[in-house]
């Protein structure tokens, strides 16, 4: 009889052989990956955005407050995130999975009582603003948030599914993509629903129970952190002798880079600049998209109306993507997810009128069908695998620093000129920017 222990639990053969499946374990892995990502949703703006109004009139803090909460939670967050991607290399996907799925379901819990906990911090301390208890309990709980959800859930999540595919990592991106598009699209009408039966409170509670039991039983059981140790190849080749006498080789048959050395690299920058822009540019428009509509005399409905279309066209274009990145060199993609971006941003400018309307959701369609495949694929095809870790945890910081400029950002416009036209404008000066740079990429080499 087996005796169970911590050192077999996390044995990649148990409680099953990945190379005793009848196919590609790597498949498995793509539908895993994209659950993972799918599930860090709460962590994300756009699950977010759905509870703003009711922390608001929850906590009586008004919205640059909870901007700049939001914002230094998740600058905080991204500060951190290095050390994640450190302790994904150092322990593996399924531990690390684990631990995240089961601190984003505890940080949704404090969540859903914050503004008691203020209540009662208050009335033990009432010397204290209640404003002010309040704020730091908000920063505390986004710092988790996005740390375990936006960072690590979502971060390991794609690296995973990078290392086990290597020809096929594009088609397979786009796939994940589509789902996870799809996904993220119907969350805020998910939640909204949720909350309008269940409470805003119970709605978070719920998502708790189902990221930290589900999730992290799904992390356990079928994530596996690379083929190799589970006595298998990327895309599902077959071993040969040699195979197993030697080191499998990176991608590309070039040498791993470290995170010091792809830090140095042109391409580096311009995969993270490009990505960095989808995150501030759309997060600060999702976080403020109902002000925003109501600043062109548009209802809430008109103004959240757009992200159903938009996750058509996101889909798609993620599946035309996902084939392309294995065919095209990736500097046109960027190029192309700039250009989407670009669309999206000067057309929402004049949000109040239909055909800029139509083009702030071809525009941000286009750009987030890109995100995902562009997201997975060129970290491990550029650097190798070995280092994929830390040098997306990196990454992933910088991602996530970007996406807590951007409500604030926009908010800050907004309390002080009365509209957020001119962040907007902003934002459109640093999309073309980021495209012009997109020329100067090149391949890196380290043979």
């Amino acid at each position: 009889m087996l005796k169970i222990t911590s050192k077999n639990l996390l044995d990649p053969n148990y409680p099953f052989a990945p190379k005793n499946f009848p196919f590609f374990y790597g498949w498995i892995i793509l539908i895993v990956c994209t659950v993972g990502v799918i599930m860090s949703t709460p962590g994300q703006t756009i699950g977010v955005s759905a509870f703003t109004n009711y922390l608001l009139a929850a906590t009586g803090l008004s919205r640059l407050q909870l901007s700049n909460a939001y914002f230094i939670g998740t600058l905080t967050s991204g500060l951190l995130l290095p050390y994640g991607g450190v302790l994904l290399d150092r322990f593996g996907a399924r531990v690390t999975v684990v631990c995240a799925s089961i601190f984003l379901g505890l940080t949704l819990c404090y969540l859903s009582f914050s503004d008691r906990l203020a209540t009662i911090i208050n009335n033990t301390f009432p010397i204290i603003p209640y404003s002010t208890i309040a704020l730091v309990i908000l920063v505390l709980g986004f710092i988790c948030l996005r740390l375990s959800g936006q960072g690590i859930l979502t971060m390991t999540s794609r690296t995973t599914l990078g290392k086990w595919f290597d020809r096929r990592r594009g088609f397979v991106s786009g796939i994940s993509g589509v789902f996870i598009g799809f996904g993220f699209s119907i969350a805020p009408l998910t939640m909204s629903s949720s909350i309008d039966i269940l409470g805003w409170r119970n709605t978070w509670l719920a998502m708790a129970a189902v990221v930290s039991i589900g999730m992290g039983l799904i992390g356990w059981f079928f994530y596996r952190d690379n083929p190799e140790e589970c006595s298998l190849l990327m895309d599902g080749k077959k071993y040969t002798q040699t195979s197993f006498e030697t080191k499998p080789a990176s991608d590309n048959n070039l040498a791993d880079f470290t995170r010091a050395e792809a830090l140095r690299t042109i391409m580096f920058w311009v995969v993270t600049l490009v990505l960095s822009s989808q995150a501030l540019i759309f997060t600060g428009i999702t976080f403020h998209i109902v002000d925003i509509g109501a600043e062109a005399e548009l209802s809430q409905m008109q103004a959240v109306s757009i992200f159903l279309p938009k996750a058509v066209i996101s889909t798609v274009v993620g599946y035309l993507m996902g084939i392309a990145a294995d065919r095209v060199p990736l500097k046109y993609l960027f190029m192309v997810m700039m250009l989407g971006q670009i669309i999206g941003v000067a057309s929402i400018t004049n949000f109040g009128e239909p055909l800029f309307r139509v083009l702030t959701i071809v525009g941000f369609g286009i750009s987030g069908g890109c995100f995902g495949t562009l997201s997975a694929v060129p970290l491990p095809r550029f650097f190798g695998r070995a280092y994929l870790g830390s040098i997306s945890g990196f990454q992933m910081m910088i991602l996530v620093i970007a996406s807590a400029i951007g409500p604030s950002f926009l908010a800050i416009f907004k309390d002080k000129l009365g509209s957020y036209q001119p962040g907007l404008y902003g934002c459109l000066i640093l999309a073309i920017l980021i495209l012009i740079v997109t020329f100067f990429a090149r391949n890196p080499r380290k043979h």
